[in-house]
């Protein structure tokens, strides 16, 4: 029997791996259909039940609801006990916690389509579903938070903070974003309203991003970039500085969504200057994490994990910086609307959210399975340059459609009329609409090597790793 299996509860961290892989796979790929349709509208075949609108809610929570939230569930539930020397909390809870969550993905998966949609971004599941969610996210601090508790060290590692950052915030503003008078059993009416509602609703919207896609995949990258690095953190003291920073200043940043609205300009202020502000603990936090890879150069020469984590990094400063300068009213002006506001999302999902997680399945899932190694270490180098090409055609197609869109938009004839009209904005963006899909396609075509290299990888026979003999 494997020491993991004696020491720790493993079994449950390993079905909520497999559910993030899958659901990483299946919302992306959606994601690429949505991609096609917008460059061939007849692919929505006059259904309604695959028309962009309901397909398009599906694809953001089957990545964020699907695979963040299983990928941070799962390996913070085995961060906790390592880092504690601790068993769960309760393990029957840790089942409840799988099986509750993975109920609200399938609701998910049935009612958007179908049209139940509060129309909220990030928090378009109507209201029996919400509170589902609240149920089983209750749950789940329950037991990550009971698992700190009987710990047997004194020392709560960084990436417990993050974790606990992420589970705590998440909490609260999604019952505030999502508080609502039930019309019907499935619809639902928010109870705020006009300029009160858009900023609780990018109060919640950004600190999805903030807590869930950047808190979150920053603790679990604090345990296994070490891990991988075979090096400690850089530096322990700026990792905590890192966490301060983000819980301090993340959760006011949401009014940047919501600049030249008619949200009242000082809140406007607020979003604009925290989101400038959270230039230098991100970069901070990049900074520790690329130093606690290079402190082992001779393993980053050779190891593609290696290069997937230190490719989300760059990815992390990329987004960190260009997201703070659309916050700026002049760049807002241009940008607001347009594909560079997706290219930017995008280049942050896929390139800092996606390979992190792509890096810990290659790192991960072979350990939990007790197997030393990968079947096919080439796949895994294919996998690197497919994934590299899909984001740089992505974000660079959309960055030149959404500059040229926003200059075409603003562009007045000397009379004051408009240069362009928005069929001929349109056509411009079309071809680059093309290479978005193609870039998207690749990537996911790099995410299905994956899946088969790591299937292979915990079928064959390989070399038992010495963590689980």
């Amino acid at each position: 029997m494997h020491a993991s299996t004696e020491l720790y509860d493993v079994k449950v961290v390993r079905y909520f791996i497999i559910a993030a892989l899958i659901w990483s796979i299946a919302g992306m790929f959606i994601g690429v259909v949505l991609a096609a349709q917008l460059y061939w509208p007849a692919l929505n075949f006059d259904s309604e039940y695959i028309q962009f609108g309901r397909l398009r809610p599906l694809h953001t929570s089957g990545v964020i609801y699907g695979f963040v939230v299983n990928i941070l569930m799962g390996t913070s539930l085995y961060i906790v006990q390592r880092t504690g020397q601790t068993k769960l909390f309760n393990l029957s809870l840790s089942w409840m916690v799988f099986w509750g969550w993975q109920l609200v993905l399938i609701l998910a998966l049935i009612t958007l389509p179908l049209g139940y949609t509060t129309s909220k971004e990030y928090a378009e599941l109507e209201w029996p579903i919400d509170i589902l969610i609240v149920i089983v996210w209750v749950l789940y601090a329950v037991l990550f938070f009971g698992t700190i508790a009987k710990r047997k060290v004194h020392h709560i590692f960084v990436a417990n903070w993050f974790f606990g950052a992420f589970i705590i915030v998440i909490a609260l503003i999604f019952i505030l974003n999502n508080l609502a008078l039930p019309a019907s059993f499935m619809k639902s009416y928010s109870v705020f309203a006009g300029a009160q509602d858009a900023i609780v609703q990018w109060w919640w919207g950004h600190n999805a991003v903030g807590f869930l896609l950047t808190a979150g995949i920053i603790g679990m990258n604090y345990y296994f970039i070490p891990k991988l690095a075979e090096r400690p953190i850089y530096s322990y003291r700026l990792s905590i500085i890192h966490f301060w920073g983000l819980v301090g200043f993340y959760t006011w940043a949401g009014t940047h969504h919501l600049v030249y609205s008619s949200v009242p300009v000082w809140v406007q202020n607020i979003g604009i200057v925290m989101s400038l502000i959270l230039w230098l603990p991100s970069w901070a936090g990049a900074f520790n994490s690329a130093m606690t890879l290079l402190q082992n150069k001779a393993k980053l020469k050779t190891d593609y994990i290696m290069w997937f984590f230190m490719s989300a990094i760059l990815y992390y400063c990329l987004a960190t910086f260009e997201g703070p300068l659309l916050a700026i009213r002049w760049f807002n002006m241009i940008a607001h609307n347009t594909e560079w506001i997706i290219g930017h999302v995008h280049s942050a999902a896929l390139g800092w959210v996606g390979m992190s997680g792509i890096a810990v399945f290659y790192y991960f899932i072979p350990r939990l399975w007790g197997k030393n190694g990968l079947w096919s270490p080439k796949l895994l180098k294919w996998h690197f340059w497919l994934a590299h090409l899909g984001i740089a055609l992505y974000a660079i197609a959309l960055w030149v459609a959404g500059i040229g869109e926003g200059y075409m938009w603003l562009a007045q004839q000397e009379n004051g009329s408009l240069a362009y009209s928005f069929v001929e904005a349109m056509d411009f963006k079309a071809p680059w609409l093309f290479v978005r899909f193609f870039g998207g396609a690749c990537f996911v075509l790099g995410l299905l090597l994956m899946a088969f290299n790591l299937y292979k990888t915990v079928t064959v026979n390989l070399e038992v790793s010495e963590d689980a003999k």
